[in-house]
Formats: structure tokens, C-alpha cells, sequence
């Protein structure tokens, strides 16, 4: 991971996508329930905010493993958000 910024921004533009999905997918099927899209939402939020808490740790020993640690987590979560909208 090149900067503290980059992370970041790479938080934004993934979990912006995928909140960015489920808007679609309420538009494409306005005849289905949304409450699931917006529980998935509200775990996309809460996990940016999770992960921005991550990134401006001050106690951090070991920066690098610490940022890997952060984007592999971004990864994974956004994975499982991923098909939790493909279940939908």
C-alpha cells in the first residue's frame, strides 16, 4: 500500500460501489421488498467506518502489516456484501 490516502480512497470507491449496486437493484426491481438492501446499506456503512477507525490508529508498531491487514479485510468484507446483494 503506497499511502494512508490511497487506503482510504480505496475504501470510498469500493463501499461506494457497492452501496452504488444495491441503489441499482432497487431501481431495477421496485416491486421487491427493500429491507434487505438497506440492512446490506447499513453494513456497508458501519464497515467504513470500522475500517477509517482501522486506518487512524496512531499505535500502530508494524504500519505496513497493519495496512495490508486492513485492505485484506476490506477485501473479504466487500466480498461477502457482494453476494449478499447477488442473493437479493
Amino acid at each position: 500500500m503506497a499511502s494512508k490516502r490511497n487506503l482510504k480512497k480505496d475504501i470510498n470507491y469500493v463501499l461506494g460501489d457497492i452501496i452504488e449496486a444495491v441503489y441499482i437493484w432497487q431501481l431495477t426491481h421496485p416491486e421487491k421488498e427493500t429491507k434487505e438492501s438497506e440492512k446490506i446499506i447499513d453494513e456497508t456503512i458501519a464497515l467504513f467506518d470500522a475500517l477509517i477507525v482501522k486506518v487512524n490508529q496512531k499505535d500502530v508498531d508494524n504500519k505496513k502489516q497493519h495496512f495490508k491487514a486492513i485492505n485484506q479485510e476490506l477485501e473479504t468484507e466487500g466480498r461477502k456484501l457482494i453476494d449478499k446483494i447477488n442473493a437479493l
